[in-house]
């Protein structure tokens, strides 16, 4: 007689979870916890898919939130961060065609704005968007807080996904930054939301929060319906003139439970393994796709911060049988 098996069915998605659920889930044994992430990855996405994202800072420095986080903020004299231009069109697009060159599958371009006023850099903007569509890539921006009108422009342009972070959970906020409310960041996903395009939306870990507060942010984004399609996970890169620049690095064990929690309570998200990469070992970065991420930042520079560089990452993901791109490739041999 034949034996037959079958896959067991993907984990019921929900959008009712407790900050106590979640809190259970990122503090089972560790092992316990890869596991599960895992099977849920399985059950819902396929584990050979690893997105690269490439990231370009089109506006740098100067700007007028307080994030205690971000070398870029005007309050932070001591960060030596000049204030730039919005860069030109043109070498935007010139920066997107080299990304997709070696291997980008999203282009995703950020500008240090409170809020992008209407006008001709926002219309720049726009055009960047079209520019990088017209490539075959998606198309990211993270611009601030945007009107309900601002968003329905760049639907109109092509933008697949527009990133803007809660940070961390509503009850730690207060001690990051205080020039905007966390109903301001959730207005601007509504808007977004609303404007039919995807969402790109998580935190940052050891700013000085606790698990509880990680939990939250988790809670806030995971209750969404439909969840965000891109959820970056970030560890703090302390940076010398911001107020935590003394924070201690993060736990990379840390980072290995918030992915498989995110991954397990938004199943199809994309789980993005984001700031603070580099200070992984290859052993400490799989194990994070084995919990669940499945999206990377490739490039030498997140905005202001180091990354990885491209010959590494080619080298990491060839090394566990996904497969790139030939420039890509070529860079790690």
């Amino acid at each position: 007689m034949m034996l037959t098996t079958s896959a067991p069915a993907a984990p019921a998605i929900r959008h009712d979870w407790t900050v106590e659920e979640i809190r259970a889930i990122h503090d089972l044994p560790l092992l316990d916890l890869v596991f599960r992430a895992a099977s849920v990855h399985r059950a819902h996405n396929d584990p050979a898919d690893i997105q690269r994202a490439s990231l370009l800072s089109i506006k740098t420095g100067g700007c007028p939130e307080d994030c205690a986080y971000c070398p870029q903020s005007a309050h932070h004299k001591g960060t030596g961060m000049a204030k730039e231009r919005l860069m030109p069109v043109d070498a935007v697009l010139r920066e997107a065609a080299e990304a997709k060159a070696a291997g980008a599958h999203r282009f995703c371009m950020g500008a240090a704005w409170r809020q992008p006023k209407d006008g001709p850099e926002f219309d720049a903007v726009l055009a960047m968007v079209r520019g990088v569509r017209g490539m075959g890539m998606e198309a990211c921006v993270t611009l601030g807080m945007l009107t309900p009108s601002q968003a329905g422009r760049l639907a109109e342009a092509g933008l697949t996904s527009y990133n803007h972070n809660l940070d961390t959970g509503p009850d730690f906020y207060e001690d990051i930054i205080s020039t905007r409310t966390y109903a301001d960041r959730l207005q601007t996903l509504e808007n977004v939301r609303e404007a039919g395009i995807g969402l790109c939306c998580g935190g940052i870990v050891g700013m000085g929060e606790g698990v509880t507060d990680r939990a939250a942010m988790l809670q806030v984004l995971a209750n969404h319906a439909p969840h965000p399609e891109s959820v970056p996970i970030n560890a703090l890169v302390a940076v010398e003139g911001t107020p935590l620049e003394d924070r201690p690095p993060v736990d990379p064990l840390d980072l290995v439970r918030m992915c498989a929690t995110a991954r397990i309570v938004m199943p199809k998200a994309r789980v993005r393994l984001s700031a603070g990469r580099k200070g992984l070992t290859r052993e400490a970065q799989i194990l994070c796709f084995l919990a669940g991420a499945n999206s990377i930042f490739y490039g030498e520079r997140l905005l202001t911060t180091a990354n990885n560089e491209t010959d590494s990452d080619a080298a990491l993901l060839r090394d566990i049988g996904i497969t790139v791109a030939a420039p890509m490739m070529e860079a790690a041999e």
